[in-house]
């Protein structure tokens, strides 16, 4: 029996109740009221473990707000899938960790059941178990990296090779080099501890990678030709996506396959975990971009700095490097729509910042203002092979669009400075604070192949490291919360306008608190 950890996002919808119906109890009467509300953050903090009753999914039993939940009522447990599910007969074996020199002094090496039952969603807890289901000398591990760069994916592959020789014996792991292409071309690498010793010390990826080229049958095949049993997937949302389709191949022919994903975006979109590896590292480095905009336009009269940042959808990275900062006026992201002329517009901000302090340093992220684009070069909607939309570069829009206003209709010169430090902060090393974030997350998944799991992502749940179903990180993602007070604390560090007006405002932050609450509700107790 394991303990589990509760999760601040939602389940899927079917496994839960409406929230307009009677069953959600005296609470649900407040929901008409929802305009007037403006604090929605109920995200669980509870952080106490329950014990596992089955491996499938429990229904959410509801309580009136008048009631006290009973023993094991309230929560839902969201568990991953086990090589045992479809191989029943599979023997386990003792854990090596039992002789292991390094946990010799842990006082509690294994995850063991806790006693309290708190309601919510709960997802298993990670870590090392009594029983493994692998012997060490019989595991053929293979680890491939998938899509963009990102800070910190030389540090997992190099703690995942390391963790399965030392802590389990294994010394048979393969590198795919080439992204999901790789099983396609054979290209493979012998991995050692050895080989891989200095790597978390380069940027980009060892293993090299590509975007696309998932053919999962294909896949498959040469898993089962070369005999491999745990697969390490490092990448985002269509990698996992991907690393879901291989897992479901796999328990179709009935391997001894364990599929483990390790989610990496640098936008930090990606659902359920608290952060995504890489994200500490691209804001720390943003600063140097932000830094030299300030210090140009602080150096010239009149000086407009623009910085472009990551977040295609999410408006992360701009959002914390601007509250990191405190040199930026105007902060960008694709979740706050912005519009250019007229009053309470950029424009007029811009203007009003050039009058107090002489200089003006905006900061973007790179799916802000696609919109307007768009509507400007009657653009066709293009993808690239991993399925992402191809965005227009809105930092050289938007410089163009405030160096034609100020010359043309304020006459009035100004000097604008653009920065796109967009390579420079993904082609980077990984800090020391993604560095030990990184190790947590490759062993934890090394802990969870050995124990038979499959079909899983790891990640920090309520900063608890958690084995996560991969559906439920790639069914939506992440995005910068308009009524959190993580936005305030910027409007407020910034003093900028939030370019929403009126109705348009009311009506936006009522619909967010209703998603919010509907969120946060299907995994607290009512």
């Amino acid at each position: 029996m394991e303990s589990a950890i509760s999760s601040p996002l939602s389940t899927s919808s079917h496994l839960l109740p409406s929230p307009s119906r009677s069953s959600l109890g005296s609470r649900s009467q407040s929901f008409p009221s929802l305009p007037n509300l403006r604090c929605p953050s109920f995200k669980s903090r509870c952080f106490l473990g329950i014990p596992f009753r089955s491996r499938q999914t429990q229904p959410i039993r509801c309580q009136s707000s008048n009631q006290q939940p009973a023993k094991d009522d309230g929560f839902v447990i969201e568990d991953v899938p086990h090589l045992t599910d479809f191989l029943s007969n599979l023997p386990s074996y003792p854990n090596p960790l039992k002789q292991s020199q390094a946990y010799a002094v842990v006082k509690q090496t294994f995850v063991v059941v806790q006693k309290d039952d708190p309601r919510g969603v709960h997802f298993r807890r990670a870590g090392p178990r009594e029983k493994v289901y692998f012997k060490s000398d019989e595991v053929r591990a293979c680890i491939v990296t998938c899509g963009g760069l990102c800070p910190g994916i030389n540090t997992v592959i190099r703690e995942i090779v390391c963790g399965l020789n030392y802590m389990y014996g294994v010394e048979d792991i393969l590198g795919i080099e080439g992204g999901y292409r790789g099983f396609y071309s054979k290209n493979t690498l012998r991995l050692t501890p050895k080989v891989v010793n200095d790597i978390h010390k380069r940027g980009g990826t060892f293993l090299r990678t590509s975007r696309g080229g998932h053919d999962t049958n294909k896949i498959v095949d040469n898993i089962q030709d070369r005999g491999i049993n745990q697969v390490y997937i490092i990448g985002g949302d269509g990698t996992q996506k991907g690393a879901a389709l291989i897992y479901k191949e796999v328990e179709k022919r009935g391997l001894q396959v364990a599929v483990a994903g390790i989610p990496k975006t640098i936008d930090n979109d990606i659902a359920v975990i608290d952060k995504s590896f890489g994200f500490d590292t691209a804001v720390e480095e943003a600063q140097r971009a932000i830094n030299a905009a300030h210090v140009e336009v602080e150096s010239v009269e009149n000086g407009v700095g623009i910085v472009k940042l990551m977040g295609r959808y999410s408006g992360f990275i701009a959002l914390y490097a601007t509250l990191a900062s405190r040199d930026v006026d105007c902060c960008l992201v694709p979740e706050s729509p912005f519009y250019l002329e007229g009053r309470g517009g950029l424009f007029e901000f811009v203007e009003e910042r050039l009058k107090e302090n002489g200089h003006v340093v905006i900061v973007l992220a790179e799916g802000a203002g696609q919109e307007y684009i768009a509507q400007e070069m009657q653009a066709v909607d293009g993808k690239d092979a991993s399925g992402n939309k191809l965005l227009l570069d809105v930092g050289l829009w938007l410089t163009e669009k405030i160096k034609d206003h100020f010359t043309k209709v304020q006459k009035m010169a100004i000097n604008t400075k653009y920065i796109d430090p967009t390579y420079m902060i993904r082609a980077i090393p990984s800090n020391a604070s993604d560095n030990i974030y990184c190790t947590l997350l490759a062993q934890s998944a090394v802990h969870g192949a050995m124990a038979g799991f499959s079909g899983f992502t790891v990640g920090p749940v309520n900063s608890r490291h958690a084995y996560i179903p991969i559906s439920r990180v790639t069914e939506t993602q992440n995005t910068v919360n308009l009524t959190d007070r993580m936005w305030a604390r910027l409007l407020a560090s910034t003093n900028q306008p939030s370019f929403l007006e009126g109705n348009e405002l009311h009506e936006r932050v009522d619909k967010e608190d209703v998603d919010v609450i509907n969120h946060n509700m299907r995994a607290t107790s009512i």
